[in-house]
């Protein structure tokens, strides 16, 4: 009995030899075999093959160890007590309080924290709303442009403002709108917007910049200037790898240039579309500290402060670091769940999804 339960066990992957009736292994099996044991190995050989494409590896490597991992040791000090002259490891654990002094709501911390969040909330969401549509427009300009010269030309002056610092840009935006010797007393943008009448003289002599009222669309419409040629890359590159007998059938069918944009364009790119709204979805809080801290000042803190300056301001000036790792930590994980559910929505409604 026990002889005959062995074979039909070895029977399930062997194969029988009808001439010498025995079982063997079967072939593939042996290959399959043979592959897994010596796995690390083909791995060893495919990397001393490619050897170099793993060396280039290196510094982004390093990168992402010295800024993305080692500095995630200090997300300890959310649960800790501050104190600066002691080590993240020696400080006393304080659990949770540092969240509930945020969260509170009875406290001038807990309110400049809700006021930050909310306008973090806000410029990215208008960011968003008005900001993700234009590189989706210019790559479409561009895939229209024949004159392989002159789309080069255009290309590089809309990818020339990321190229730029932070600290030229925001020179840059300041003597545009603000008061100053530079610009006859009014930026170039100011004095536009007096001969329009969308502003009146008064205003524009006190500086749009020192206003609450204008720091979101200056910072928007900056936002949108600096990113949007840079942002066009990757939807312009779905464009040219689209097939031209796509083009070629919708032209058969009597397409003009608008149709051929709305029913072989769109569409073809709408899964890079679909990806890139949900990594932007998933930077909705994590606006940077840099272009607000040089744009800002103390009468535009109503609707310019940001989580990141908060986090910064009492971080390294108010020395409360278990604070502002709390409130980084609160925005990281609010964008988690923010890619979560974009993802998850996108998956459901188009069968195209991150992950």
């Amino acid at each position: 009995m026990s002889d005959s339960r062995a074979i039909a066990k070895a029977a399930d992957y062997l194969v029988y030899d009808k001439e010498k009736k025995v079982y063997r292994q079967d072939p593939e099996q042996a290959v399959r075999d043979d592959v897994e044991k010596h796995y690390w190995l083909h791995v060893l050989r495919t990397i001393a093959k490619d050897w170099r494409l793993y060396v280039m590896l290196i510094p982004m490597l390093l990168v992402f160890l010295f800024w993305r991992y080692f500095p995630m040791y200090e997300l300890l000090g959310c649960f800790k007590v501050s104190d600066n002259t002691l080590s993240v490891a020696d400080q006393l654990f304080a659990g949770f309080y540092n969240f509930k002094v945020l969260l509170s709501g009875n406290s001038t911390i807990s309110n400049e924290f809700w006021r930050a969040l909310r306008n973090t909330f806000i410029l990215s969401f208008y960011g968003l709303v008005f900001g993700f549509p234009f590189p989706i427009i210019l790559a479409l300009f561009f895939n229209e442009i024949r004159s392989n010269i002159l789309r080069s030309v255009f290309q590089v002056l809309t990818y020339l403002p990321k190229i730029m610092s932070t600290v030229v840009i925001t020179s840059l935006v300041v003597m545009l709108v603000k008061q100053g010797a530079l610009t006859s007393n009014m930026g170039v943008i100011s004095q536009l917007l007096v001969k329009l009448g969308m502003v009146d003289q008064e205003t524009a002599y006190a500086g749009l910049l020192n206003l609450p009222r204008f720091f979101r669309p200056i910072y928007i419409l900056s936002g949108i200037w600096e990113g949007s040629g840079y942002g066009s890359i990757v939807f312009f590159a779905a464009i040219i790898s689209i097939s031209p007998t796509s083009y070629e059938a919708a032209q058969i069918d009597g397409a003009g240039k608008w149709a051929q944009m709305r029913y072989v364009v769109l569409p073809s790119i709408l899964s890079t579309i679909v990806i890139m709204l949900i990594t932007r979805i998933g930077t909705l809080l994590s606006i940077g500290y840099e272009k607000v801290l040089l744009l800002y000042n103390a009468n535009t803190f109503i609707t310019a402060d940001v989580v990141s300056t908060l986090a910064n301001r009492y971080g390294l000036e108010g020395a409360a670091k278990g604070i502002s790792s709390a409130a980084e930590m609160m925005s990281n994980v609010i964008s988690m769940l923010l890619v979560i559910g974009a993802n998850t929505i996108a998956r459901k409604a188009s069968d195209t999804s991150l992950y």
